[in-house]
């Protein structure tokens, strides 16, 4: 996809990263950006942007500066979404809860689809500390994660990673009711 971010993509009227915050307005009490780099590409969205706590460990860094965000909000869990996943559940957070646990759909585990314990920000940054598993799935298999099936159709997880995805998510938008 040319290596920008995927979440700024135009969808629709909006943006992908629109339609996934259309789709988690309601289900959690605050919402951040986990991002590295300019943060300003981000302002118009009002959110915090969060930058990865540890160099080189790839999404599990973004897990682990999003647990420490959970925390110093007095929060108990803390939802993760990919930022190309624009059609995500209007009840994900929900049918999460408790955590651990993760979404599941088409035979496959979506590790970065998940409400994460906060309180697993400490072992989260002691396993990173210690040379653990790079591995969002490993990490999570480590603290327990329950996998939840969504047996919906289309795969409510679809992500765009190339541009026949983006055009396969701009039919689909124009399939989908308001969020």
């Amino acid at each position: 996809m040319g290596g920008g971010d995927k979440c700024l993509l135009p969808l629709g009227d909006a943006t992908v990263l629109d339609s996934l915050l259309a789709r988690l307005a309601g289900q959690v009490g605050a919402l951040a950006i986990s991002a590295n780099g300019e943060a300003a590409r981000f302002a118009r969205f009002g959110l915090p942007v969060l930058p990865d706590l540890a160099r080189h460990a790839g999404p599990l860094a973004g897990v682990a500066a999003g647990l420490a965000w959970a925390l110093s909000i007095k929060a108990d869990a803390l939802l993760t979404v990919p930022g190309d996943t624009p059609f995500i559940p209007l009840d994900l957070a929900e049918r999460l809860a408790p955590a651990p646990a993760w979404a599941m759909s088409s035979g496959a585990v979506h590790p970065l689809v998940a409400r994460w314990p906060a309180t697993a920000a400490t072992g989260l940054a002691a396993w990173l500390e210690g040379g653990g598993s790079l591995r969002v799935r490993t990490f999570g298999e480590a603290i327990g994660m329950r996998a939840v099936l969504f047996p919906q159709t289309p795969d409510p997880f679809f992500n765009i990673n190339t541009p026949e995805d983006l055009s396969a998510a701009q039919a689909r938008v124009l399939c989908l009711p308001p969020a």
